[in-house]
């Protein structure tokens, strides 16, 4: 018996896309006090319904906003959470020329709290401006983000003596409170971005949260019941999808690892509704974990690549399905890009056109492997 998947859809996508260039150029000139913030939410309107028409266009039923409000996918939100600090990422270049990002470690100085409506005014202009029959889908950051790469050290201990339950709870209600104000809106479609879970995949991250003072065969479980707090919490109705990433910043990757070592805990434990897993190439592994996926649950499968522009052949992503659909029945599966194509403002090093090309391969297959429901 098929499950129902509206949403996820079968046609699916992780959430950012590149930014135009004029909005580029309306960022840099609000940046330099050359226009206000309205004049600048102005230019992000229209680049925003554009993005909503190119959705709509190639036929994807989950529309989100391509992420054009946001400087960084994660950093843009969590500072808005009360209690939390954070420095602007660095942009690194390497003697070898390679470009990298330095993300910064999220500082919690205080008691964690929603002290305001943080996505709601960009759902609603969202909600107003999509077609009958899109479902309109916000995407935030994982609140794990607020534990990785800080651990204890990142979490005042005046706060916080103790990390659970306080801390936890903590920011699973401020996570909550903000559900709910868009659920209020009409929101029913939320997926939480993750690199962390990802990370424990690979073996030079594990040992950073080993030096941290963090077991990483402990935290993919501690994670698991962290964000099970906010499941927990959320508004009846919505679904909530987790994406799982290794890195986006310009095409570049910050790990790599098969998710084996955090697939029990991930999929078996955390009660999400959806997965959007990264399996665009050999740093994702194999599918073999997707056998500990309930049968109540979802797996997108981000197997077509947003970091460069060449393009999959349909039969070698149909050739995947069917690898993967011999450890999760084909109507538990999904199919979508590997992540956003511009996690952060800078984009990745993709022309406009391979990313349009790239969305209507998930569509075409998708139709094909699934038909149009």
């Amino acid at each position: 018996m098929s499950i129902p998947l509206n949403p996820p859809f079968r046609a699916e996508h992780v959430g950012s896309f590149l930014r135009p260039a004029y909005l580029l150029e309306a960022r840099a000139q609000k940046e330099k006090g050359e226009i206000s913030a309205e004049q600048l939410r102005e230019v992000e309107d229209k680049a925003i319904l554009e993005i909503i028409r190119f959705q709509e266009e190639l036929g994807f039923k989950g529309i989100t906003d391509g992420e054009f409000r946001r400087t960084y996918f994660h950093v843009d939100f969590l500072r808005q959470l009360g209690g939390v600090v954070s420095e602007i990422p660095a942009v690194i270049e390497r003697p070898n020329g390679k470009i990298e990002l330095a993300p910064p470690i999220m500082k919690v100085v205080d008691k964690v709290r929603h002290v305001r409506d943080i996505q709601l005014a960009d759902f609603q202009f969202l909600k107003a401006n999509v077609a009958q029959g899109s479902v309109p889908k916000v995407t935030i950051p994982s609140p794990t983000m607020l534990h990785f790469r800080g651990g204890r050290a990142g979490i005042s201990k005046e706060h916080y003596p103790v990390l659970d339950p306080d801390f936890y709870d903590d920011v699973a209600q401020a996570y909550a409170d903000e559900l709910h104000s868009l659920a209020a809106a009409g929101c029913n479609y939320v997926q939480m971005d993750d690199t962390n879970l990802a990370y424990l995949c690979d073996e030079r991250m594990r040992e950073a949260a080993r030096q941290r003072g963090d077991d990483p065969n402990e935290l993919p479980h501690r994670y698991a019941d962290f964000i099970n707090r906010v499941v927990a919490r959320k508004p009846a109705g919505m679904r909530l999808g987790i994406h799982l990433c290794r890195g986006n910043f310009r095409s570049t990757h910050a790990a790599a690892g098969n998710y084996e070592l955090v697939a029990e805990a991930l999929l078996a434990e955390m009660n999400v509704d959806a997965y959007f897993l990264e399996y665009d190439d050999d740093r994702s592994g194999d599918f073999r974990p997707l056998r500990f996926l309930p049968k109540n649950k979802v797996a997108v499968l981000g197997l077509i690549t947003t970091k460069f522009g060449e393009m999959e052949s349909k039969d070698e992503i149909k050739r995947r399905i069917d690898e993967a659909a011999q450890y999760v029945p084909l109507e538990q599966l999904a199919l979508s890009p590997q992540c956003g194509f511009s996690s952060t403002v800078h984009g990745n090093d993709i022309a406009v056109a391979a990313q349009r090309q790239k969305m209507q391969l998930v569509m075409e297959v998708a139709r094909e492997v699934w038909g149009d429901a």
